[in-house]
């Protein structure tokens, strides 16, 4: 006959361990008790059962922490765009450059490899400052497109966007025909 495990849990070991030595005939001590149990559920001891325990505890911590957009950042970027969505102007701040650069990166196609040509039309159209080759420059100077050797090729290097981007998209992207905002 195979075992079944069966999960157990308690809330409080201690009261556990407590409950489970009034009932013995030999008593141990209660700490002898709380390291008996913990013995038996694959641990070192007490310390080593509570030090996981607490570890476990700070990593669901870490995970359910999700980082907010910076909306005051999103509205300030925001403003370097019109209604059509293309960019207006340079950023003169470095933060607002790169959440810029980022909005032309999420608007190239993934995992196309585009010419020199190609590219530079594309950002023709995102912009209204007529100065293509500058943005080429800044979107490979930024990490976010690579390109060959000698320029004539250049793909989108895919990688996790800032937490802003979304919010920052849905905000200068321009809403099409036949299309609702919000759905």
């Amino acid at each position: 006959m195979s075992r079944l495990a069966l999960p157990f849990e308690v809330a409080d070991l201690s009261a556990f361990a407590r409950s489970l030595r009034d009932q013995l005939e030999h008593k141990p001590s209660h700490v002898e008790m709380l390291n008996m149990l913990c013995r038996a559920a694959g641990f070192r001891n007490y310390q080593h059962f509570r030090a996981d325990a607490e570890a476990r505890q700070r990593l669901v911590a870490v995970q359910e922490v999700k980082p907010t957009p910076d909306h005051q950042l999103i509205e300030k970027v925001a403003r370097h765009f019109d209604k059509e969505g293309r960019l207006l102007r340079w950023p003169a701040k470095a933060p607002h450059l790169a959440l810029c650069l980022w909005v032309l990166w999420a608007r190239l196609p993934s995992g196309s490899v585009l010419t020199e040509r190609e590219i530079s039309d594309l950002l023709n159209r995102w912009h209204a400052f007529g100065d293509h080759a500058v943005l080429r420059r800044a979107l490979f100077e930024a990490g976010l497109v690579d390109r060959t050797q000698d320029g004539r090729k250049y793909r989108r290097i895919e990688q996790k966007p800032p937490v802003e981007l979304g919010a920052l998209l849905a905000r200068v992207t321009p809403v099409q025909l036949g299309e609702r905002k919000g759905g």
